[in-house]
């Protein structure tokens, strides 16, 4: 049994509407890349392990941005060396910076633009879903560090229950002459 196979129907999932844009996720992410895994270990060694999430500003609301792991991956498609790629079929798109060439073809293929250049400039940044704190038992590093829910982890069809559950309830506390 490979490592995925247990987490592949868990996904980072998006509340937009919790966002604030404190950036406390990016900042996560690149601690848990980082050598040490400490944030004041890291700023300590001037490592600039960077991150694989993004917040960007939309009409005035911060919307994190992170890697879907698609289903038929583009960027995996276009890696000539297999850097990208699957354990199992609907696990986490995995990558290995030293199988990388640099070639930034997943960057151009990407249809999202969560594929970034590493901040030393050698390869790409790619989200591996935190795949080594999964098999830990612990949340992404993003999901983790998010202090207001935005960022969540769990089953898609029990996030969209709970959603839609979170509907439900505010059109009953919403006034008659509003619905």
């Amino acid at each position: 049994m490979s490592r995925t196979k247990s987490i592949t129907h868990l996904k980072v999932l998006v509340n937009p509407a919790n966002c604030v844009g404190c950036r406390s996720c990016e900042l996560a992410c690149a601690v848990a890349h980082s050598a040490s895994g400490d944030l004041y270990a890291m700023a300590q060694a001037g490592e600039r392990p960077g991150y694989r999430i993004t917040i960007e500003p939309y009409d005035n609301q911060p919307i994190p941005v992170h890697c879907a792991h698609c289903e038929n991956a583009a960027c995996q498609a276009a890696c000539p060396t297999g850097a990208i790629y699957r354990e199992e079929a609907n696990g986490p798109v995995l990558f290995v910076a030293e199988r990388c060439i640099g070639c930034r073809m997943c960057l151009h293929a990407c249809p999202f633009g969560v594929i970034t250049l590493h901040p030393l400039g050698a390869g790409v940044l790619k989200c591996d879903q935190c795949i080594e704190r999964l098999e830990q038992g612990r949340e992404p590093a993003c999901t983790e560090g998010c202090p207001t829910g935005a960022l969540l982890f769990g089953d898609e069809d029990d996030v969209a229950k709970a959603k839609r559950q979170q509907s439900a309830q505010r059109l009953l506390n919403m006034p008659a002459e509003g619905r």
